[in-house]
């Protein structure tokens, strides 16, 4: 089993199948037989996890598993420590609210421009964060900022886990073993799965007691 991290440009799909409107995952990755762990929307650039063993996509995406994932996020607006504070202690959204995250501001981070390049507003300045989340609400980063008045203007996933974009420019892509530890939990569900299948074939016939099957005749 492998793992492939590929630092998604702008504009991309996560999917292999072609797109009408965007450039799908084929255009950079060759490899047979694997599928993204989770998605990354197309407006979004960074960290991009794929893999060839179901199980491991499972354990990647799934928020039980609890992989923390984190954003560099720049936003509209000088963000400000209450806003920060927000975002960690949880926003509510239409869907619910979100789990306590970190949430700190950043730097500009030392990164590729982006193509096409970030909307310029003379009279608004712009910030960085960084936001790390446990859970994989649909745009939720992008959801989080606006909702404490900092709209998103450039999102990049760092990391998910123990994996990160280092190394690699934007299309790049390297391929590397599962880690044992995704590879035992892996192991795991499938042995679970398999046991609760059997317990859902196996059947008994309940006995009936000898008057009642005299009562049944």
């Amino acid at each position: 089993m492998s793992l492939i991290l590929f630092n998604k440009p702008y504009g991309v799909i996560s999917q292999f199948r072609e797109h009408e409107k965007h450039t799908p995952l084929s255009e950079f990755i060759t490899e047979k037989n694997f599928y993204p762990a989770g998605r990354l929307d197309h407006d979004s650039e960074g960290l991009l996890i794929l893999t060839d063993e179901g199980q491991i996509q499972h354990c990647l995406s799934h928020p039980k598993h609890k992989l923390r994932k984190t954003y560099w996020v720049q936003v509209e607006g000088e963000i400000t420590d209450a806003a920060l504070s927000e975002l960690e202690s949880g926003v509510m959204l239409k869907d619910g609210l979100t789990l306590p995250a970190k949430a700190r501001k950043i730097d500009p981070p030392d990164i590729w421009p982006r193509d096409p390049p970030v909307r310029y507003r003379a009279a608004i300045p712009t910030s960085w964060c960084e936001l790390s989340i446990n859970e994989g609400k649909n745009r939720q980063v992008r959801r989080m900022t606006a909702a404490v008045g900092f709209p998103t203007l450039r999102l990049v996933r760092y990391s998910v886990g123990e994996f990160t974009i280092d190394g690699l420019s934007p299309g790049d892509w390297r391929k590397i073993p599962t880690p044992q530890q995704l590879t035992q939990q892996a192991n795991a569900i499938k042995l679970l799965g398999s046991t609760r299948h059997r317990r859902g074939n196996h059947t008994t016939r309940k006995k009936i007691p000898a008057g009642r099957r005299k009562h049944q005749r």
